[in-house]
């Protein structure tokens, strides 16, 4: 009887604070081990986002690796962008930048420093920022990379792995500035209020649709952070090696509680 009180109690006190820390939505969740896959509508291009650990550090700083792989399925083409990242009070901050670009042009690194904001923390309609990289490519030379980002709009989103609401529309414009002239040109992201990206539109006009996800704290697998994670934790507690162990510290405790409710989606 006093278990149970004790794991009602907690589930109550958790689900007032996830409730609390839904006023400031999170739109692309950092988790180590998030993953994101969409595909094309034709299923003939697939676009894959990670959260991964790395080996770098600038200054001291540990820096997490945001990767997005872009395959052409059924072919040898892929080219995968690397972003080397860190997290503070601002938003996400981009230290450095690797895109493989092939055989041909090789690949292309940019080290930023100062870091430049990447993702602010707090996003609404209108809000607007950008940053500019500098790399070397082999058989072109310098270039200056410059991206400027702008929230246009807000959208519930479908897509073949569900139905996603007041998703914020971000424009992506890009100029690339190269001894061979100037490039332009204007993508789409969209993504879900503690959930992250679920739709790309690129530069050639394909879109991307979210087909399937790994939210490290979706630890039911139903795709979504919400109170059945809450619940399926809270019925662990207590417990050692368990699914709700969601911080792998060895034993499901309160903190596993608190980082599922700060990921909490509906």
């Amino acid at each position: 009887m006093f278990k149970r009180t004790l794991l009602v109690t907690l589930l109550t006190v958790i689900l007032t604070f996830s409730f609390t820390v839904m006023a400031a939505q999170n739109y692309y969740p950092t988790t180590l081990g998030n993953i994101w896959v969409m595909e094309s509508e034709d299923k003939a291009e697939r676009l894959t986002y990670t959260v991964e650990t790395s080996d770098e550090s600038i200054n001291g700083i540990d820096l997490a690796l945001l990767k997005i792989t872009t395959e052409t399925l059924g072919t040898n083409s892929i080219i995968t962008e690397k972003y080397l990242i860190d997290f503070d009070e601002d938003g996400i901050k981009l230290y450095k930048i690797e895109v493989e670009l092939g055989s041909v042009f090789g690949v292309a690194t940019a080290v930023l420093y100062p870091p430049a904001l990447f993702y602010p923390l707090s996003l609404a309609v209108g809000d607007s920022w950008e940053f500019t990289a500098d790399s070397e490519v082999d058989l072109v030379g310098p270039v200056t990379f410059t991206s400027t980002n702008k929230v246009a709009a807000v959208e519930d989103v479908v897509t073949p792995a569900g139905t996603f609401e007041n998703c914020l529309k971000i424009r992506i414009e890009t100029v690339s500035t190269t001894t061979l002239g100037v490039t332009r040109g204007t993508a789409y992201q969209w993504l879900a209020p503690n959930f992250g990206p679920v739709k790309f539109e690129n530069t050639q006009d394909i879109v991307y649709e979210l087909v399937n996800s790994n939210l490290l704290y979706d630890v039911t697998g139903d795709g979504v952070v919400n109170i059945s994670d809450l619940v399926f934790v809270v019925s662990q507690f207590g417990q050692e090696d368990a699914e709700g162990d969601v911080n792998n510290d060895g034993t499901v405790n309160i903190l596993d509680l608190v980082l599922v409710a700060q990921n909490y989606e509906n």
